[in-house]
């Protein structure tokens, strides 16, 4: 359990991050219009972006691969341009934002990856999907499997470095895309691909929620970044119309769920949480029905820990949250 009087890393967040984090703040509030809409011409003044670039950043390169350009949907390949071995694994990633916000090539999500790929030796595919509320659920649901089938279609294709092991792929994601990185597995699962195996799933913080206000909705009300009214905005702008949040993409283990993950062969899963979270008692709820699915899930816990301190790389947790990853992934690919 979390602490009853956790106290946030926030305030050791260094000022540059705080203030780009409170700019990306106002550009949220400030887009968001009073019909459910957003101004993206607005939010994307604050959403700064990230170029690809095959010219190593950090020890990275990267490069941009169109999937279907009509809706968008494209993936950012981040490889580790320091000797590499033939048999890396791969991670598909899925940002955050709420379903509404940002993109793989907004900054935040640029470096998050770089650092990921840096620190773990794995390649990573961060997947560029659409946004509610002009496209709501399961629109980013399908975006992301399909890019996983475009993988699994185009193994042996120059868009994919020779020497990256499809058999020892993971799925990811942070906050929303830790919710997508779920439910993607899940569609995996029953299809069943032919190059790609998963063999790995890493939550870190993933949203999930329901109609009940949990303890730690109601002790972290106005958390730092992530409070329960922009929580029930973001999930309002991504159900279907009429749904609550016990819809199953938000309440995976609720009374209406629909998918029973004790028929599937689920891979193993890393849950990340922090105890300055409001979503905390969703997540640990996510981690409790994995294992009583019968499922391998293991419980990464930061008590002073707010939502989406991993984009903070100084911070200490978030060292220690790399390296959790790394052997994680250690440990599943022997």
């Amino acid at each position: 359990m979390s602490s009853n009087n956790p106290i946030s890393n926030f305030q050791d967040v260094p000022w540059k991050q705080r203030f780009y984090r409170s700019m990306l703040g106002y550009g949220i509030h400030f887009s968001r219009r009073s019909d459910g809409t957003i101004n993206r011409f607005i939010m994307n003044l604050f959403d700064l972006k990230a170029q690809p670039s095959k010219q190593p950043i950090d020890g990275v390169i990267t490069s941009d691969t169109v999937v279907d350009a009509t809706r968008n949907l494209y993936f950012r390949l981040f490889l580790p341009s320091f000797e590499q071995n033939t048999n890396m694994p791969l991670i598909v990633y899925f940002h955050g934002g709420g379903f509404a916000y940002m993109s793989a090539n907004s900054i935040a999500c640029d470096d998050l990856c770089r650092n990921l790929c840096k620190k773990t030796g794995a390649v990573i595919i961060s997947v560029n999907y659409r946004l509610s509320p002009e496209h709501k659920y399961p629109s980013q649901y399908d975006d992301g499997f399909d890019v996983l089938k475009f993988i699994d279609e185009n193994a042996n294709t120059k868009n994919f470095p020779s020497n990256v092991n499809l058999k020892q792929c993971f799925i990811a994601g942070d906050s929303a895309g830790g919710n997508f990185a779920h439910h993607v597995t899940v569609k995996a699962c029953e299809y069943g691909l032919r190059n790609v195996k998963l063999i790995g799933l890493i939550a870190i913080q993933p949203f999930f929620g329901g109609e009940e206000r949990t303890e730690s909705e109601n002790r972290l009300v106005d958390a730092p970044v992530l409070s329960v009214k922009g929580t029930d905005w973001l999930w309002k702008t991504f159900l279907p119309e009429g749904s609550d949040r016990d819809h199953p993409a938000c309440n995976v283990f609720g009374s209406k769920s629909v998918d029973d993950i004790r028929r599937l062969k689920f891979p193993a899963t890393m849950v990340v949480v922090g105890g300055v979270d409001p979503l905390y008692d969703w997540q640990i709820r996510y981690y409790e029905g994995l294992k009583k699915c019968g499922k391998e899930a293991y419980l990464i816990e930061y008590p002073n820990a707010f939502h989406s301190f991993y984009g903070a790389p100084e911070l200490k947790e978030s060292g220690l949250l790399m390296e959790e990853v790394k052997d994680f992934i250690g440990k599943l690919i022997k």
